[in-house]
Parts: C-alpha cells; structure tokens; sequence
C-alpha cells in the first residue's frame, strides 16, 4: 500500500484529502499542520508520497518540508496552492503542483502522475486540471534572463 503524507493547514481540506486518499486504497501516514511536524512525521513514517500545501501554519513554507526530506530518499513531492499565479518552483523543490480548489479525482490522477515521474522521471498526458509538472531549474532562470 502506498503511504501518502499530508502536510496542510487547513483542516477542512487535509480531513477531504486523507477521506479521498483512504477511499482509493493510499495508506495515509500523517496529517501535518506546520513545517516541524511534516519533518517528524516524514521521518518516521516514510512515506512515498506526500501532499504539500505551500503556505502552512505559523508562517511556514511547504518547501521548506521537502528540502529537509532530500536526504532520506526518493520522496513524491505533489504541491497544492490557491495562487498558482505566484507560484514559482522547480523541480529542485518536487515534482508537481495542483491548483486548490481541486477536484478528489483531479487529486488522485495528480499522484498518480508523480509517482510516473518518480518512477521514469516523465508524466504521460493527459494532465488533470490544474495540474503542472515542475520544470528544471535551468529553464525557470533562462527564462529570467539569468
């Protein structure tokens, strides 16, 4: 079974996420409000997955997660955002991003797809809605003019 993390502040959402997750036979590990419980909870629970909404509690940045999850192994890493318009990551930081609100089978499709990138470093389209694959880095700063 796989073992999916959610690391989100809103309770209404995460609540929505894990019920969805668990309907689909994903194994959730963990609900995790703030930066410092989503670490603890990844290091003790290895997960394969996680869902990571990028502004937690207590002013916290879900990047934040993932970066101190790198060393511990291939972790999927699926990004949610209400503004994706201000959103700028790579795939330095994850994998991918799903705009909120999202639909539960938009939620599904888009971890299926990252574990497609974990797996072969590529995702097949189609691409749920709002869904977005995270570029390399090179391109975010070529196309800066960096």
């Amino acid at each position: 079974m796989v073992k999916i993390l959610i690391v989100e502040d809103d309770l209404m959402i995460a609540d929505m996420a894990e019920e969805v997750l668990v309907d689909a036979k994903y194994e959730v590990c963990g609900i995790a409000r703030t930066v410092e419980e989503g670490v603890a909870l990844a290091r003790y629970h290895k997960p394969d997955l996680a869902l990571i909404d990028l502004r937690l509690a207590d002013g916290g940045l879900g990047t934040a997660v993932a970066a101190q999850l790198v060393p511990f192994g291939e972790l999927g890493i699926l990004y949610a955002t209400g503004n994706m318009a201000q959103v700028i990551l790579t795939a330095t930081d994850g994998h991918a991003c799903l705009a909120k609100p999202y639909r539960s089978l938009d939620l599904l499709h888009g971890l299926k797809l990252v574990s497609e990138i974990v797996t072969t470093g590529r995702a097949a389209l189609p691409f749920p809605h709002g869904f977005h694959v995270l570029p390399p880095a090179a391109s975010i700063s070529e196309g800066m003019g960096t």
